[in-house]
């Protein structure tokens, strides 16, 4: 089968991860690909084109750029697509315009969780093109309620499919994978870590973090923090941490491409965030063994069931973020059991090639909605 994905750039990131990772589950199993940026390529770019994959560039300008969507256009049509797979909803509407009569099967995937805050222009838009596409995924179903909820979808051209990643490869936690880590940054081997690993915005709330962050370290001084990812507010959490005294206690590791290599070296993994979707970050750490603390916004409570495998906390509370962290770290057995639990599920559940083969249903229509409809929320742990 020949498939286009279509996104706005290949920058690191949740959704760009997925694309990445089912691309290459999609090359494995014969189906011809190709990517069609309608931005610039992104960091990623290179992972795509190392599988001999095509990867096109439409460099759209603001406003209605007719140059980026004949580009688009010329894509889909020289690799006479049989579906254009786009992902969230600038690129959907770009790809249903630049798509006009070549016949292709449309399938969208929406990455994030919507809202109230969900732009009027961009979703009217993605409303409009939506009637002239097959279906939408989704990939929580916190998330494709809300999208329901708000009219943006309709529960009858949508379905769940949650994200995958390469299970594979993500090592489990070990001891001298953390003896690595520490060694980098230069912390006592008796440090209990915690880790992050998401993008410097608003979104993710690294300011309650930090702030838990300082309850933590009072009652637990060998607790550790490490941010991994980087962003615009980089500047502004590194002077939180200072105003904080948490200079030696918290380290900034930036952009990394060995993900899976420090996850493995950490003892508990937290995310702060306000709003997400189905987090691949959670997914990853799951995948690595660690126990999770993380806020109860958008699908994170389709991962963590809290106080079996993590602990789920009300979003911007600081000091339920610390109690629920001291737990952990006050509690090294538990971590260990938590973990184990965690690894089970992505296992089970989690994988890049359950969720490919589950495009593969929507995309030769081969599937009704009942049979799609996600039996990961049922789960043996």
């Amino acid at each position: 089968m020949r498939v286009t994905h279509v996104v706005e750039n290949l920058n690191r990131g949740g959704l760009e991860r997925v694309v990445v990772d089912l691309i290459e589950q999609q090359h494995r199993n014969g189906h011809a690909c190709q990517v069609v940026c309608l931005f610039e390529p992104g960091k990623l770019a290179d992972e795509i084109q190392r599988l001999g994959v095509s990867l096109i560039s439409c460099q759209k300008k603001p406003g209605l750029d007719w140059r980026a969507i004949r580009t688009m256009r010329h894509a889909i049509a020289g690799q006479n697509a049989d579906v254009i797979h786009s992902h969230n909803a600038v690129a959907h509407y770009h790809a249903v315009l630049a798509s006009a009569f070549l016949g292709v099967r449309r399938v969208n995937t929406r990455h994030g969780m919507g809202g109230n805050s969900l732009s009027w222009k961009r979703e009217f838009l993605y409303r409009l093109s939506m009637f002239f596409s097959a279906v939408a995924a989704v990939v929580c179903n916190a998330a494709r309620d809300n999208f329901v909820k708000h009219k943006i979808l309709s529960k009858a051209k949508s379905i769940t499919i949650y994200n995958g990643i390469p299970i594979d490869r993500f090592p489990v936690r070990n001891a001298g994978a953390k003896r690595k880590l520490l060694d980098e940054i230069g912390w006592t081997q008796d440090s209990v870590v915690l880790g992050i690993v998401a993008r410097l915005n608003p979104l993710k709330d690294h300011n309650m973090l930090l702030q838990a962050m300082a309850i933590v370290h009072a009652a637990a001084p060998t607790a550790r923090l490490v941010l991994i990812g980087d962003g615009a507010l980089r500047a502004e959490l590194e002077a939180c941490t200072t105003r904080l005294n948490l200079g030696t206690v918290v380290c900034f590791l930036g952009d990394r491409s060995d993900i899976a290599n420090l996850l493995c070296g950490l003892d508990i993994f937290v995310l702060s965030s306000v709003t997400e979707g189905y987090s691949i970050s959670l997914l990853e750490a799951c995948a690595a063994a660690l126990p999770i603390v993380a806020t109860d916004v958008g699908g994170n409570k389709e991962i963590v069931q809290s106080e079996r495998n993590g602990y789920l906390v009300a979003a911007k509370s600081p000091a339920q973020f610390a109690e629920a962290v001291l737990r952990l770290v006050r509690a090294p057995q538990e971590r260990i059991e938590m973990g184990l639990l965690n690894r089970k599920f992505a296992e089970e559940g989690g994988s890049v090639r359950i969720m490919a083969n589950r495009y593969d249903a929507v995309y030769q229509h081969n599937f009704d909605m009942a049979s799609l409809a996600d039996t990961h929320q049922a789960r043996a742990i």
